[in-house]
């Protein structure tokens, strides 16, 4: 069985246990995605939609979020001392297609336990550095004394009238 889906504004033919690389679709690695805008349903029968086939998904699993090579998009005009240079990496998503759906199913599979061990819920915030009997942090300790970043009082801006 076979479907053709839409995302991203291009359209991929998937069959189940395909891996396809899609542009970039929010979710996490493990995450179960559902792809509603299935175009084709193929196999013994083929369903046209019109322009979507009603009912139909296909769901599939995130294998990776990641980004594709450089491209260096170079202009230059000769003879007139202009040239401007830019690079772009394209944002994609590897996906794992588990099952194609029809008649409104859900997918059975749900979304992949996570591998890493799980960390505590309340966090403790990061100490804040102590100050001794000068009053100064111990991350100030290290500067100048008597500079404190503020300017005197006293003395007028440079360039400016005196009263």
């Amino acid at each position: 069985m076979f479907a053709v889906i839409r995302t991203g504004g291009k359209q991929y033919r998937v069959a189940a246990e395909d891996v396809i690389k899609v542009d970039k679709v929010k979710a996490d690695p493990g995450e179960i995605v559902e792809f509603r805008e299935v175009l084709v349903v193929g196999g013994d029968n083929v369903t046209l939609g019109a322009p979507t086939v009603a009912g139909a998904s296909v769901a599939a699993e995130v294998l990776e979020q990641g980004r594709g090579p450089k491209i260096i998009a170079f202009k230059k005009r000769r003879r007139k001392n202009s040239r401007r240079k830019r690079g772009h990496r394209q944002e994609f998503t590897l996906l794992r297609v588990t099952e194609i759906l029809t008649d409104g199913a859900k997918p059975t599979r749900t979304a992949g336990a996570r591998t890493a061990s799980p960390e505590p819920a309340t966090a403790e915030p990061a100490p804040m550095p102590a100050a001794d009997a000068s009053g100064e942090t111990e991350a100030g300790a290290g500067s100048k004394p008597g500079k404190s970043g503020a300017k005197p009082a006293g003395k007028p801006k440079a360039g400016g009238k005196k009263k």
